[in-house]
């Protein structure tokens, strides 16, 4: 008999020891989801306080002027000859909507942190075979080269809309971009891209967000510039670049063409710009935003259990970037401004600005703290694309209203950019 028994202790003893693993694994799991669960609520939008509820320039202007002045300072961002870093998330999005503060709020001169950024931008163009690409090693010294060329030429593009003697410096940036456009295989008219896997600026499709970029800042160019067969090869390049990979691109990509196109006529085909607008309509959120995963789905590069904790805590809601970026897109293309979907987009803006002068987006690459310095560069982007849709709104209700008081009446046929969104949509052929 004792030989059953110790087999009946030693399966006893197992089982006691499975269940107490299988309880410690449950606690671990039960512990992990609740640290992960409070670190994405106190990173996401909560933390930032309370809104204002009238949108104020100045605030803004003061948020962005502050974070350039941080960034500037930031030893991460500093490279070769006393220059910095031009950055997606927080100096591009601030060169582009400063200058539309800078006259709203009656700023005669650039700020000071304007001036900083300008001119480290301005010493890498003018000494460009001199100056170190960003990253040095062997996988980044390339693409980064070449994505720094573009944001180049679009600030200085952008800033020699009101500054005519900054052309010939910008004009010196695209000759240096175009050096580096891709000449021939699929990517041809399109330039490489640093990739750190981290979304939406810096991964595999953002290549194409870049090169709809370079279309934006030939739109912020004089009409004289490019007229030369050189300048023309290049920018053609580029437009059969954009449109033979238009319809694989996500709509965060899309839309950046669908801006770029408000300049660039043919860009995208009616059918092309109809059927973006209604899609992208579609995706509104009951309170009027646009959330950036769900333009941007990238799912690939988010571990699943971050995903999934982020949806979880209703992180993942509406957002400045994308509500910013599509407002705006759709006022390029030329939406009615009393459109219900583009109200609501304006509404949502005006009424999320934080008392601190910034708007909110999450990361899709991982958990930020939207508090510190480095947590605030989706804050950063997110404040730049609200603000740009917000000066947009007023110079498209100004030109709408110009542009209808110069038709003669006939209800029987209204006008394409009259038309709102639900009625486009109407007509738009399913996609392809």
């Amino acid at each position: 008999m004792e030989a059953p028994n110790s087999q009946r202790r030693t399966r006893s003893l197992i089982n006691r020891v499975a269940f107490c693993l299988g309880l410690a694994a449950t606690l671990c799991i039960v512990v992990l989801i609740v640290w992960a669960g409070g670190r994405v609520r106190a990173n996401s939008a909560a933390a930032l306080g309370t809104y204002r509820g009238n949108w104020s320039h100045a605030a803004a202007a003061e948020y962005l002027d502050s974070r350039e002045a941080w960034w500037q300072s930031w030893p991460e961002a500093q490279r070769s000859e006393g220059t910095v870093c031009l950055s997606c998330h927080t100096v591009v999005p601030y060169a582009l909507a400063r200058p539309g503060l800078r006259a709203a709020l009656g700023q005669k001169e650039f700020t000071p942190a304007e001036n900083a950024m300008l001119g480290s931008i301005e010493k890498r163009v003018a000494d460009w075979t001199k100056m170190d690409p960003y990253y040095t090693d062997a996988a980044h010294a390339s693409p980064s080269r070449a994505t720094e060329a573009v944001l180049n030429a679009l600030v200085l593009a952008k800033y020699s809309e009101e500054e005519p003697q900054l052309e010939p410096i910008a004009s010196r940036a695209f000759e240096e971009a175009w050096a580096l456009q891709e000449t021939s295989g699929e990517d041809a008219g399109g330039w490489e891209w640093q990739d750190f896997h981290e979304v939406p600026w810096e991964s595999k499709e953002s290549a194409y967000q870049g090169a709809a970029m370079m279309e934006i800042a030939l739109g912020f160019m004089p009409s004289s510039y490019g007229s030369d067969s050189s300048t023309l090869s290049h920018s053609e390049q580029l437009r059969q670049y954009l449109v033979k990979h238009y319809a694989v691109q996500p709509p965060f990509n899309q839309l950046y063409v669908l801006w770029a196109s408000a300049t660039a006529p043919g860009l995208l085909s009616d059918a092309q710009r109809s059927d973006l607008i209604a899609r992208v309509a579609k995706m509104q959120r009951a309170d009027g935003g646009w959330s950036l995963p769900s333009l941007d789905s990238q799912t690939a590069v988010k571990k699943f259990a971050f995903d999934l904790f982020k949806r979880a805590n209703n992180v993942d809601g509406s957002d400045g970037i994308a509500t910013g970026l599509v407002v705006l897109a759709f006022e390029k293309a030329g939406v009615a401004p009393g459109d219900p979907t583009l109200r609501r987009g304006l509404a949502w803006l005006e009424a999320h600005q934080y008392s601190g002068g910034n708007w909110w987006a999450s990361s899709m690459n991982g958990f930020r703290n939207p508090t510190t310095d480095l947590g605030r560069f989706m804050s950063d982007a997110a404040t730049g694309y609200a603000v740009l849709a917000l000066e947009q709104a007023g110079a498209s209700q100004a030109a709408f209203l110009t542009k209808e008081s110069k038709k003669m009446p006939d209800s029987r046929n209204p006008s394409p950019s009259s038309l709102s969104i639900h009625s486009q949509a109407r007509s738009v052929p399913s996609p392809m």
